[in-house]
Protein backbone atom coordinates (compact mmCIF):
# COMPACT_ATOMS: atom_id res chain seq x y z
CA UNK A 1 0.00 0.00 0.00
CA UNK A 2 1.62 3.23 -1.15
CA UNK A 3 -1.14 5.79 -0.63
CA UNK A 4 -0.21 9.13 0.94
CA UNK A 5 -2.03 11.91 2.75
CA UNK A 6 -1.98 13.91 -0.48
CA UNK A 7 -3.90 11.14 -2.26
CA UNK A 8 -6.71 11.65 0.26
CA UNK A 9 -6.71 15.47 0.33
CA UNK A 10 -10.19 15.76 -1.26
CA UNK A 11 -11.57 13.17 1.15
CA UNK A 12 -10.21 15.13 4.12
CA UNK A 13 -11.75 18.36 2.79
CA UNK A 14 -15.13 16.71 2.28
CA UNK A 15 -15.20 15.27 5.78
CA UNK A 16 -14.22 18.58 7.35
CA UNK A 17 -17.02 20.31 5.45
CA UNK A 18 -19.65 17.71 6.35
CA UNK A 19 -18.47 17.51 9.94
CA UNK A 20 -19.26 21.20 10.36
CA UNK A 21 -22.90 20.28 9.61
CA UNK A 22 -23.28 16.72 10.90
CA UNK A 23 -20.88 15.63 13.61
CA UNK A 24 -19.43 12.25 12.62
CA UNK A 25 -15.92 12.95 13.97
CA UNK A 26 -15.46 14.58 17.37
CA UNK A 27 -14.69 18.30 17.18
CA UNK A 28 -11.39 17.90 19.00
CA UNK A 29 -10.33 15.06 16.69
CA UNK A 30 -11.19 16.57 13.30
CA UNK A 31 -7.70 18.10 12.98
CA UNK A 32 -6.33 14.55 13.17
CA UNK A 33 -8.72 13.22 10.52
CA UNK A 34 -5.94 11.70 8.41
CA UNK A 35 -4.01 10.05 11.24
CA UNK A 36 -6.88 8.89 13.47
CA UNK A 37 -9.58 8.03 10.95
CA UNK A 38 -8.41 7.63 7.35
CA UNK A 39 -5.01 6.07 8.07
CA UNK A 40 -6.52 4.02 10.89
CA UNK A 41 -9.00 2.59 8.38
CA UNK A 42 -6.16 1.74 6.03
CA UNK A 43 -4.48 -0.30 8.75
CA UNK A 44 -6.72 -3.11 7.50
CA UNK A 45 -4.92 -2.92 4.16
CA UNK A 46 -1.65 -2.85 6.10
CA UNK A 47 -2.62 -6.06 7.88
CA UNK A 48 -3.37 -7.77 4.57
CA UNK A 49 -0.09 -6.56 3.11
CA UNK A 50 1.98 -7.90 6.01
CA UNK A 51 0.05 -11.01 7.08
CA UNK A 52 -2.23 -12.09 4.20
CA UNK A 53 -0.56 -11.12 0.91
CA UNK A 54 -2.68 -13.62 -1.03
CA UNK A 55 -5.85 -11.93 0.24
CA UNK A 56 -4.40 -8.52 -0.58
CA UNK A 57 -3.78 -9.75 -4.12
CA UNK A 58 -7.40 -10.87 -4.45
CA UNK A 59 -8.65 -7.48 -3.21
CA UNK A 60 -6.40 -5.74 -5.73
CA UNK A 61 -7.72 -7.95 -8.53
CA UNK A 62 -11.30 -7.22 -7.52
CA UNK A 63 -14.57 -9.07 -7.62
CA UNK A 64 -14.60 -9.12 -3.81
CA UNK A 65 -17.69 -7.97 -1.86
CA UNK A 66 -16.96 -6.32 1.47
CA UNK A 67 -19.45 -5.25 4.14
CA UNK A 68 -18.56 -2.33 6.40
CA UNK A 69 -20.56 -3.01 9.57
CA UNK A 70 -21.55 0.11 11.50
CA UNK A 71 -19.75 2.42 9.12
CA UNK A 72 -20.83 5.67 10.80
CA UNK A 73 -19.69 8.40 8.41
CA UNK A 74 -17.80 5.91 6.25
CA UNK A 75 -14.94 4.41 8.27
CA UNK A 76 -13.24 2.14 7.43
CA UNK A 77 -15.23 1.58 4.23
CA UNK A 78 -14.61 4.77 2.25
CA UNK A 79 -10.81 4.89 2.64
CA UNK A 80 -10.66 1.18 1.80
CA UNK A 81 -12.96 1.62 -1.21
CA UNK A 82 -10.70 4.41 -2.45
CA UNK A 83 -7.70 2.11 -2.03
CA UNK A 84 -9.37 -0.95 -3.60
CA UNK A 85 -11.43 0.39 -6.52
CA UNK A 86 -12.01 -3.06 -8.02
CA UNK A 87 -13.84 -4.32 -4.90
CA UNK A 88 -17.49 -3.69 -4.05
CA UNK A 89 -18.16 -2.12 -0.65
CA UNK A 90 -21.51 -2.05 1.11
CA UNK A 91 -21.51 0.49 3.96
CA UNK A 92 -24.22 -0.26 6.52
CA UNK A 93 -25.34 1.80 9.50
CA UNK A 94 -28.63 2.13 11.37
CA UNK A 95 -28.22 5.90 11.92
CA UNK A 96 -29.56 7.79 8.92
CA UNK A 97 -27.63 11.05 9.31
CA UNK A 98 -24.31 9.20 9.39
CA UNK A 99 -25.15 7.21 6.28
CA UNK A 100 -26.11 10.50 4.62
CA UNK A 101 -22.54 11.76 5.18
CA UNK A 102 -20.96 8.52 3.95
CA UNK A 103 -23.13 8.57 0.82
CA UNK A 104 -22.37 12.24 0.10
CA UNK A 105 -18.61 11.71 0.48
CA UNK A 106 -18.68 8.60 -1.71
CA UNK A 107 -20.66 10.44 -4.40
CA UNK A 108 -18.36 13.46 -4.33
CA UNK A 109 -15.33 11.17 -4.71
CA UNK A 110 -17.11 9.26 -7.50
CA UNK A 111 -16.61 5.99 -5.66
CA UNK A 112 -18.78 3.82 -7.87
CA UNK A 113 -17.76 0.74 -5.89
CA UNK A 114 -19.61 1.99 -2.79
CA UNK A 115 -23.25 1.42 -1.83
CA UNK A 116 -24.58 2.91 1.40
CA UNK A 117 -27.42 1.23 3.28
CA UNK A 118 -29.38 2.70 6.18
CA UNK A 119 -30.39 -0.47 8.02
CA UNK A 120 -29.54 -2.81 10.84
CA UNK A 121 -27.05 -5.34 9.56
CA UNK A 122 -29.19 -8.25 10.75
CA UNK A 123 -31.78 -7.28 8.13
CA UNK A 124 -29.39 -7.57 5.19
CA UNK A 125 -30.17 -10.60 3.07
CA UNK A 126 -26.85 -10.55 1.25
CA UNK A 127 -23.63 -12.56 1.27
CA UNK A 128 -20.16 -11.04 1.37
CA UNK A 129 -16.59 -12.21 1.08
CA UNK A 130 -15.34 -10.10 3.99
CA UNK A 131 -16.66 -7.94 6.80
CA UNK A 132 -14.76 -4.92 8.12
CA UNK A 133 -15.68 -2.81 11.12
CA UNK A 134 -14.21 -0.22 13.46
CA UNK A 135 -14.87 -0.30 17.20
CA UNK A 136 -18.64 -0.73 16.82
CA UNK A 137 -19.36 -3.19 19.62
CA UNK A 138 -17.95 -6.07 21.63
CA UNK A 139 -16.85 -9.02 19.50
CA UNK A 140 -19.41 -11.24 21.23
CA UNK A 141 -22.14 -8.93 19.93
CA UNK A 142 -20.66 -8.27 16.50
CA UNK A 143 -20.20 -11.86 15.47
CA UNK A 144 -23.85 -13.02 15.71
CA UNK A 145 -24.95 -10.02 13.62
CA UNK A 146 -22.93 -11.21 10.62
CA UNK A 147 -22.51 -14.95 11.21
CA UNK A 148 -23.32 -16.74 7.97
CA UNK A 149 -23.17 -13.52 5.93
CA UNK A 150 -19.51 -13.84 4.85
CA UNK A 151 -17.21 -16.50 3.44
CA UNK A 152 -13.72 -15.05 3.99
CA UNK A 153 -13.28 -13.43 7.37
CA UNK A 154 -14.04 -10.49 9.62
CA UNK A 155 -11.46 -7.72 10.19
CA UNK A 156 -12.10 -5.50 13.22
CA UNK A 157 -10.22 -2.37 14.26
CA UNK A 158 -10.07 -2.49 18.04
CA UNK A 159 -8.29 -0.98 21.01
CA UNK A 160 -8.30 -1.31 24.76
CA UNK A 161 -8.34 -4.58 26.68
CA UNK A 162 -8.67 -6.84 23.68
CA UNK A 163 -7.48 -9.96 25.54
CA UNK A 164 -10.48 -9.79 27.88
CA UNK A 165 -12.79 -9.17 24.93
CA UNK A 166 -11.38 -12.11 22.96
CA UNK A 167 -11.65 -14.32 26.06
CA UNK A 168 -15.35 -13.43 26.42
CA UNK A 169 -15.85 -14.17 22.71
CA UNK A 170 -14.18 -17.57 22.91
CA UNK A 171 -16.05 -18.52 26.07
CA UNK A 172 -19.41 -17.66 24.54
CA UNK A 173 -18.89 -19.49 21.27
CA UNK A 174 -17.21 -22.56 22.75
CA UNK A 175 -20.32 -23.22 24.80
CA UNK A 176 -22.09 -26.56 24.39
CA UNK A 177 -19.09 -28.17 22.72
CA UNK A 178 -18.92 -25.83 19.75
CA UNK A 179 -15.53 -24.77 18.36
CA UNK A 180 -15.09 -20.99 18.48
CA UNK A 181 -13.90 -19.26 15.31
CA UNK A 182 -10.14 -18.71 15.10
CA UNK A 183 -9.06 -15.24 16.27
CA UNK A 184 -5.77 -13.56 15.31
CA UNK A 185 -4.48 -10.16 16.44
CA UNK A 186 -2.03 -7.76 14.81
CA UNK A 187 -0.61 -4.69 16.52
CA UNK A 188 -0.96 -1.63 14.25
CA UNK A 189 2.20 -0.17 15.82
CA UNK A 190 4.10 -2.72 13.68
CA UNK A 191 2.86 -0.78 10.64
CA UNK A 192 2.92 2.80 11.93
CA UNK A 193 5.24 4.34 14.50
CA UNK A 194 2.68 7.01 15.46
CA UNK A 195 2.28 6.71 19.27
CA UNK A 196 -1.50 7.06 18.83
CA UNK A 197 -1.58 3.47 17.52
CA UNK A 198 -0.12 2.02 20.72
CA UNK A 199 -2.67 -0.44 22.03
CA UNK A 200 -4.66 -0.56 18.78
CA UNK A 201 -5.08 -3.76 16.79
CA UNK A 202 -6.58 -5.43 13.77
CA UNK A 203 -8.51 -8.48 14.98
CA UNK A 204 -9.10 -11.17 12.36
CA UNK A 205 -11.96 -13.60 12.95
CA UNK A 206 -11.94 -16.60 10.63
CA UNK A 207 -15.15 -18.53 10.10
Amino acid sequence: MKTTKEDYAQMCALYRDWNSRINVVSRKDIEFLWEHHILHSLAIAGYLEVCLPEVLESWNKGGIRILDLGTGGGFPGIPLAFNFPACEFVLCDSIGKKIRVAEAVADALDLRNVRCVNARVESLGEKFDWVVTRAVADLSDLYPWVKGKYTGGMLCLKGGDIEAEISRFRSRFQAKGRVAPKVSTWAIKEWSDDPWYEGKFVIHIEG
